[in-house]
């Protein structure tokens, strides 16, 4: 309950957590609500949508009456309008051990932001079963002039541990591989 345009989603390998992609209300800016990561433990729970985004937002047209502490707060917060769909957990041994069990987040772009961001592949680090940070691990699909070159969808690894990139601007599937230093 209380989700909007959920896509991405991945158990996570050691908790068995189920985690998953939201993408925020559109027209409340450029800047907000926040995209997010939620994490499904128990049922019942209610992750807050339409009253409150980014589990400290309460929403200007429903959120009137509301508090966000009733409702279960994100694992993590993306900027506006990133689009975070598909999500991956590595589970590989391909790339360096630092990114086993870390969780790969295909960010599609954001559509009606004046600065357009997004457009990448974000890696998001668990610590003791907490995101503690997101980098960039992959970009180019967004060009210096704003323009999308492609947008990224979804993930998924294969057997040898390299990742496969599907993207629906471009029409195409990326292959990504570690090959060392």
């Amino acid at each position: 309950r209380g989700i909007r345009n959920t896509v991405g989603f991945d158990w996570h390998p050691m908790t068995k957590s189920l985690y998953f992609t939201e993408n925020g209300r559109d027209w409340l800016g450029n800047d907000i609500p926040p995209d997010e990561l939620n994490k499904w433990t128990t049922k019942g729970q209610h992750f807050g949508y339409p009253f409150c985004h980014g589990g400290e937002l309460l929403d200007p047209e429903y959120g009137i009456d509301k508090q966000c502490k009733s409702y279960t707060s994100p694992q993590w917060n993306f900027k506006a309008h990133m689009a975070p769909l598909g999500i991956r957990f590595y589970r590989g041994q391909q790339f360096p051990k630092s990114y086993h069990h870390q969780l790969f987040v295909a960010q599609h772009g954001s559509w009606n932001r004046t600065i357009p961001h997004g457009y990448r592949i974000a890696l998001l680090t668990f610590k003791a079963g907490e995101v503690v940070s997101e980098k960039v691990f992959a970009e180019g699909w967004l060009g210096k002039n704003g323009k999308a070159m492609g947008r990224p969808v979804d993930i998924i690894e294969l057997a040898d541990g390299s990742l496969l990139v599907s993207d629906d601007l471009a029409g195409v599937i990326y292959k990504i591989t570690y090959t060392g230093n």
